[in-house]
């Protein structure tokens, strides 16, 4: 244990040496390969699963849709260097919990309360003025591809972001529980955006928010806000 916690220190003391320069590098090379690791996981569970198409066909891939998924990534990077920036300031600061009880709870409390922000920021973005502005753009992908997860208005993106960081700034996450909430949310974002059903259909009652949930909001723009659950649009009667 004492070897795991010297060697995170370790790795966070080289991140507090980071160079402005470095962070820049850093947190493009870095979501840069998270956005093809994204694409990647997409492509291999499309290839691979057997269930049938939740749509007849997958929304074609434009140029259009690859720049702005391209501007994404930058978007992410941004948020990272001001996540940096509040770090390397002291308004965020990092908790030293090893333990594995800890850390699943920070885990779960990341993703339920994540999930209620981006429930309410979700619907907001449906307002008709703020649809028009910022939302638009995602829902021409009624149908989904391997891209559709990063074609996000920057102010979509950025949003989510601050969101978390919000959540940083009040309490004191473990680095472990933040890296691995942030590798489960690449993920189930890939997941949801799939065009095959990729949990089994039990899923739905243990107020999972699975492909099909998701794939019902392409479809049906006044359900289903949630991200990772059900539990608000159950709670608030946008549930389909």
């Amino acid at each position: 244990m004492n070897g795991n916690v010297t060697a995170l220190s370790g790795y966070l003391d080289l991140f507090w040496q980071f160079s402005w320069p470095q962070w820049i590098a850093f947190s493009l090379i870095s979501n840069v390969f998270l956005y093809l690791f994204s694409i990647g996981l997409y492509l291999f569970i499309d290839k691979t699963c057997r269930k049938s198409p939740l749509q007849e066909k997958d929304h074609p891939v434009s140029a259009t849709d690859l720049s702005l998924s391209l501007f994404t990534v930058v978007c992410n990077s941004l948020v990272m260097l001001i996540g940096a920036f509040l770090w390397k300031s002291g308004w965020i600061e990092l908790g030293n919990t090893r333990s594995a009880v800890r850390i699943s709870l920070e885990i779960a409390a990341l993703l339920i309360l994540m999930d209620l922000f981006m429930y309410f920021f979700h619907y907001a973005a449906h307002l008709p003025f703020v649809y028009k502005l910022i939302h638009r753009k995602h829902h021409e992908h009624v149908s989904t591809n391997y891209l559709s997860l990063f074609v996000l208005h920057p102010f979509e993106t950025i949003g989510f972001g601050l969101m978390m960081l919000t959540l940083l700034l009040c309490y004191d996450f473990s680095a472990i529980s933040i890296s691995i909430y942030l590798f489960i949310n690449l993920v189930w974002g890939t997941i949801g955006h799939l065009n095959r059903e990729f949990f089994p259909a039990s899923f739905d009652r243990f107020l999972v928010g699975t492909t099909r949930f998701h794939n019902q909001h392409h479809l049906d723009e006044t359900k289903n806000f949630g991200f990772y659950t059900s539990i608000w649009d159950r709670l608030f009667g946008t549930y389909k």
